[in-house]
């Protein structure tokens, strides 16, 4: 596990220095969008931001409404608004693809090591449907790319980074260096990390080191009134710790391809077109990198692949502010997870078995304008399918696991159902307050883990609550209806941007009682899970849910170099056909920080306040969390034009914390007792250098 340092700021709070409207930095800036243009649209420019951890899904969860789900030091998944997982549309580089560990523990953002990431977009409560279905808001993690230089032949370009944290002896380097002209550019990608266990007061996190490298190349080329961009990644992770998890990482090789072009094709005709494939190969384990089971009996390492390609066409008639966007886009997936003991080659069994799965979908989307009153409306149609083999047992497989295979194969193990989703936003201009509305109406299909998992297992999309889970065959799909209401405030001093927001979601998807008899072993998936150490397992099922709350970011120009900035966060999550919350949903938090600016230098210093969380998942077995006060310093140098230092340090005072969404150790041998909710980081400085230039 990898808590964030305290001064890994949200793009709001941490960066006082740079006006709110600013220009980027080249390096690290979140962008918090919801159109361009448009009410929800807000640039946060972040060139003096203090970036520690190796996980994009902390930088995320800095913005307001957001929350880290951490997995492990590479695993974090982005909570918004009380929905995570699947639920949040989250891609990079705009590519969509299918995470390969039945468990999440390659979510879509650890693919986006930090010394590699340009920007974070981030679609404020409803994401467009140009993105794709979802019910969460959207997320894309932007990488540095070479730019298109203004000369007639090519110009060299670097940015660099290179880090370090005492809090787990980690380090990091990597960057982008290009070549270009104003017709061509050419560029190369690469970065490393590494990190030993986290400490914490009173000792270290077991099993929550990480490693990481990430290597690609890009070529673009003027065509036209547009650019064609062609690119490739390659990343390979090695043995990383997932102390909530009953398994470890050893590997994820994962290669990216993608081709894209965007361009005017004629007046008023703007196109798009895009094409990607990703393959991830993920290999876990519940031995290598942690203490084992005392009988290599127990012993288990289970293989994953997914293999996604997509394409998608887009053709915008009209100008920026006044049009008419149409689309279609396809999505296809392959998954498989195989379940093995390596002391013994006759046990294996395929808990997900070549699972196939396609989206077919068309949208329509207008730009327009009623008076004083502007709007965007949107709707999409998309089909999907999915489809399960039979699965594959080796000989040394007991006899309960046959037969729920068995009951699986003799079922109807293909499906397919069609979707429709809806999105309207108003906004309009009153002075220096800009109100906005906007009305949703969003759908959800199972994954693949919650369609098809007929063995019962601890994998359940990264909930890490300790449960057994199976799957469903028979899942509806979700639909949420979403309001929101708000405005944004500006003058030359101050800004505010308040939301009130409400989820309606029907047959959302959870885990509930395996049957009406929970404790009573009278079948033979609860056989099988009390074999494997839950005598109460939980399937996937449809209830009903909702979600609402507020979230506002702010700040203030006291006065010549002085500045504070903040934002607070409340959701408020829970079931509405039985009496009883949902899970791991963030508390009531707050931030605020303080920060002196001058030209080539800042200084600041920065509260977290977290309050007690004790409306709990029953069903999850969650147990509450107690509320607490951090507090951080962080700095900035620019030594020359080029080149500039960051410092900071985490938990000032050494508190001893525990995170509400941190997870639960499923580590022996830890000094976090086996079951315990996994501490935060001790005080912890961290130093950056950046370079950028040539």
């Amino acid at each position: 596990m990898k808590k964030i340092l305290l001064t890994a700021f949200t793009a709001n709070v941490a960066l006082g220095a740079t006006p709110l409207f600013a220009q980027a930095d080249p390096l690290t800036d979140i962008i918090v969008i919801g159109q361009r243009d448009t009410a929800t649209t807000d640039r946060v420019e972040n060139d003096k931001e203090i970036v520690s951890t190796p996980d994009a899904a902390a930088l995320v969860a800095r913005a307001p409404g957001a929350a880290l789900i951490d997995n492990g030091g590479l695993s974090g998944q982005v909570q918004y608004r009380g929905l995570f997982g699947d639920h949040i549309l989250v891609r990079v580089d705009g590519q969509r693809f299918s995470s390969g560990g039945p468990n999440l523990m390659d979510p879509p953002l650890h693919y986006a090591p930090m010394a590699l990431v340009d920007r974070i977009e981030v679609d404020r409560g409803i994401s467009p449907v140009r993105k794709g279905p979802g019910i969460g808001g959207g997320v894309n993690a932007v990488l540095k790319q070479a730019q298109f230089s203004d000369g007639a032949t090519l110009q060299p370009q670097a940015d660099l980074t290179a880090g370090y944290r005492s809090g787990d002896n980690s380090y990091l380097l990597g960057g982008l260096a290009s070549l270009s002209s104003e017709r061509v550019k050419l560029g190369i990608i690469a970065s490393y990390e590494k990190g030993e266990d986290l400490q914490f007061p009173g000792g270290t996190i077991a099993s929550s080191n990480f490693e990481r490298l990430s290597v690609g190349a890009h070529a673009g080329l003027k065509v036209g009134d547009g650019s064609l961009t062609l690119s490739y990644r390659r990343q390979e992770t090695d043995p990383t710790g997932n102390p909530p998890f009953p398994m470890d990482i050893q590997f994820v090789n994962t290669d990216f391809l993608n081709l894209s072009y965007e361009g005017q094709i004629r007046d008023s005709l703007y196109l798009e077109l895009d094409a990607g494939h990703v393959a991830v190969r993920h290999l876990m384990d519940n031995f290598s990198s942690r203490q084992g089971p005392a009988s290599t009996m127990d012993q288990r390492a289970t293989y994953a692949d997914a293999d996604t390609s997509t394409a998608a066409v887009s053709l915008r008639i009209g100008t920026a502010d006044r049009h008419v966007r149409i689309g279609a886009d396809v999505e296809t997936t392959d998954k498989d997870a195989r379940i093995t003991n390596p002391s013994n080659d006759a046990f294996f069994l395929t808990s997900l078995s070549n699972i196939s799965g396609s989206r077919v979908g068309a949208f329509v989307e207008s730009r327009l304008g009623f008076g004083p009153v502007e709007a965007e409306v949107g709707a999409r149609f998309d089909h999907h399918q999915m489809e399960a083999s039979s699965p594959q047992l080796g000989s040394a497989v007991p006899m309960g696991p046959r037969i729920l295979a068995d009951a699986f194969t003799a079922s109807d193990r293909s499906w397919s159902d069609n979707t429709v989703d809806v999105t309207a936003r108003f906004w309009s201009e009153i002075g220096n307050i800009k109100p906005r509305l906007s009305f949703a109406y969003k759908t959800r299909v199972a994954n693949a883990l919650e369609r098809f998992s007929w063995l019962p297992t601890g994998a359940s999309g990264g909930l890490a609550d300790g449960n057994i889970y199976v799957g469903d065959l028979n899942l509806d799909n979700e639909k949420a209806w979403i309001a929101e209401i708000g405005f944004d405030y500006q003058d030359s001093r101050f800004y505010a941007r308040p939301t009130l927001f409400y989820r309606r979601i029907d047959d959302f998807i959870q885990g509930v009682p395996f049957d009406d008899t929970p404790g009573i072993i009278d079948n033979p998936v609860e056989m099988v899970a009390n074999m494997n150490g839950d005598s109460t397992p939980l399937r996937f099922a449809n209830v009903d849910a909702e979600f609402y709350g507020a979230d506002l970011d702010f700040g203030w120009h006291i006065g010549g170099p002085l500045h504070l900035d903040g934002t607070a966060s409340y959701v408020r999550a829970k079931r509405r056909d039985i009496d009883d919350n949902l899970y791991r949903i963030a508390p009531p938090n707050a931030r605020l920080a303080v920060s002196w600016q001058e030209k080539a230098w800042h200084l600041g210093a920065e509260l977290q306040a977290y309050a007690e969380q004790n409306k709990v998942s029953a069903t999850n077995s969650e147990q509450p969390s107690d509320g607490y006060l951090l507090a951080g310093l962080f700095g900035h140098v620019a030594l020359t034009s080029t080149l500039s230092i960051d410092a900071s340090v985490e938990n000032l005072f050494n508190k001893h914390y525990t995170d509400h969404l941190a997870g639960y150790n499923r580590v022996s041998g830890s000094d976090v007792v086996l079951g315990a909710r996994l501490p935060g980081s001790g005080r912890s400085a961290f130093i950056r250098l950046r370079w950028t230039g040539m």
